[in-house]
């Protein structure tokens, strides 16, 4: 007997000093209550389908020049590149040697100011300072190189035309019946459609289509073995146009939210630059496996789509706002959840509405009287009801 209870009492003890142990390694935590938002979402992979028609195929073995920059606004019947005259390398090499002649010729002399020559220095200025602000996209660098490179041009002739230096007039004049040259017989290709101009070509613009995506599967997608985030390499011999208004992101999915979805729904999507934007459900097939292929068509971010064909994104399928607290401070009590407030040591209970969850977090609103009144009879803890607010510390 006296053996049994000296056990019964090491037991305990073991019992206490592990508990104590526990409570020093990982004593009760706060969480402070915070307005933000939840969110219900799903991560998977997006292939980009666009609306996109290549131009003049025929003569894509010709390197072009291009007369509007990628992602630039373009009229249907608008000249939008032109393809290289035989002899273009020579001409450029002859226009660069004058361009070389008349800089050395008018060297920095600032004699001469006109109106036209002040205005291309503010133009000079505003294509820098878009070159700081867009430092990150490669694209917009070229395009603003290109315009300082036209301005500088344009200074220069203007600078010659205006001097008393006959040399630099004729030379201007040679500059100009090169330019007329290559203007004169170059073959101009013209915009068959309106929207956007691109020359980055994957050669998957007739693979992926549109105008019916009853072709679309799981395999045929992976099939087409595409790297997510590469970006597009622009082509030399050949450009296409884009519909600039909309595109559709296809991707394949495997939750519940995603089965019971319906061609129609709006809902939102988070791009891999962490941007949300909005989108719609235009396409819903079941695949072998039970999961589900759906085709999303988005109106926002468009233009900066262009430079992907398979793209991160995150399916956002519902979000919501208020009182975040995380799950594990929820408690139940009769079906009625309430958590522990700690304000200064003071323990107080507080009965609160769960909103909505997702797998962390929980969006949370206090009682009303008469809403609590519906489950407690008790009056005194009517009479103390007790409502939880931002900043509020409660234990987890």
């Amino acid at each position: 007997m006296i053996i049994t209870v000296i056990g019964v009492g090491i037991v305990i003890l073991l019992y206490l000093i592990v508990s104590f142990i526990n409570l020093i390694r990982r004593p009760t935590e706060t969480f402070v209550v915070e307005k933000a938002k939840i969110y219900k979402d799903e991560y998977t992979q997006g292939y980009i389908i666009r609306d996109e028609s290549l131009i003049d195929v025929a003569n894509a073995e010709k390197g072009i020049v291009p007369i509007k920059a990628e992602g630039e606004k373009v009229a249907k019947g608008e000249p939008v590149f032109r393809y290289c005259m035989d002899n273009e390398q020579e001409i450029n090499e002859k226009i660069e040697q004058i361009d070389v002649e008349i800089g050395q010729s008018i060297n920095n002399d600032n004699s001469y100011y006109s109106t036209d020559i002040k205005l291309i220095n503010n133009q000079v200025e505003g294509y820098l300072d878009n070159l700081y602000e867009e430092k990150n996209n490669l694209e917009k660098i070229s395009l603003e190189k290109a315009n300082i490179n036209n301005s500088l041009t344009q200074k220069l002739k203007i600078k010659a035309q205006n001097s008393d230096d006959e040399n630099l007039k004729s030379l201007v004049g040679q500059r100009n019946e090169y330019e007329e040259s290559l203007a004169n017989n170059s073959d101009y290709i013209y915009a068959e459609n309106s929207g956007v101009i691109s020359y980055k070509i994957d050669g998957l613009e007739s693979d992926l289509r549109a105008d019916d995506f009853s072709y679309l599967s799981e395999e045929y997608l992976k099939n087409l073995d595409i790297q997510t985030g590469q970006i597009i390499a622009s082509s030399t011999n050949k450009g296409k146009i884009i519909n600039n208004f909309k595109c559709n992101i296809a991707c394949v999915l495997d939750s519940d939210e995603a089965k019971n979805s319906e061609i129609g729904n709006s809902i939102k999507i988070r791009l891999q630059n962490s941007e949300e934007i909005p989108a719609k459900i235009i396409y819903k097939a079941e695949q072998a496996d039970k999961k589900i292929l759906l085709v999303f068509e988005v109106s926002n971010n468009v233009t900066n789509l262009i430079q992907y064909r398979k793209s991160s994104i995150d399916v956002i399928w519902w979000s919501d706002s208020g009182l975040r607290i995380p799950n594990s401070a929820l408690k139940y009590e009769n079906d009625l959840a309430y958590v522990m407030r700690n304000r200064a040591g003071l323990e107080e209970k507080i009965y609160v509405k769960v909103l909505r969850s997702n797998e962390k977090y929980s969006i949370v609103d206090n009682y009303s009287y008469s809403e609590l009144k519906k489950h407690i009879s008790d009056m005194s803890i009517l009479s103390n009801k007790k409502n939880i607010s931002v900043y509020d510390e409660i234990e987890i």
